[in-house]
């Protein structure tokens, strides 16, 4: 996920490519919606696209990789989000089909980092072995998955 051999925030691609593609949204997508929309689709859009890479911001500097993997669930939350949105705003005629394919391929290919950014911050385990980690509870997908509904408290 690192661009280079600097460190920080600005190295991670996941970020740097959320942050692009909301720029491009807000400077040239939300103009083309009509103003009957500026305190509906254009303000949920606006929100849901710039969260993606702040909760990547948020949880990037967080120590244990547990929270880190949680605000990245966040931002692609947020992604998908962003994709309803300009789903309907196509549907509704607000963006052509040209339009909306291509930023369709631009959300496939941040898909793809996001859920990479997350199997990183998986394997990384950053701050498990570090004093207090323990008290940190989280439940993985497979124990939720794997639990049997018929029990009983």
């Amino acid at each position: 996920m690192v661009v280079s051999d600097q460190k920080g925030l600005e190295s991670l691609v996941a970020w740097q490519k959320s942050q692009n593609f909301a720029i491009e949204i807000c400077g040239e997508i939300l103009s083309l919606l009509p103003a009957q929309e500026k305190y509906a689709l254009t303000s949920q859009l606006r929100r849901a696209v710039q969260s993606i890479p702040a909760n990547i911001a948020e949880g990037y500097e967080r120590y244990y990789y547990q929270e880190g993997i949680r605000f990245t669930y966040i931002a692609r939350g947020s992604l998908e989000e962003t994709y309803s949105h300009l789903h309907f705003a196509n549907r509704m005629g607000y963006l052509t089909d040209d339009v909306f394919m291509g930023l369709t391929v631009e959300i496939k290919e941040l898909r793809k980092i996001t859920n990479g950014f997350i199997n990183y911050l998986r394997k990384s385990k950053q701050g498990l072995s570090e004093p207090g980690s323990e008290y940190y509870v989280q439940f993985s997908e497979d124990s939720r998955l794997n639990k049997n509904t018929d029990e009983t408290d």
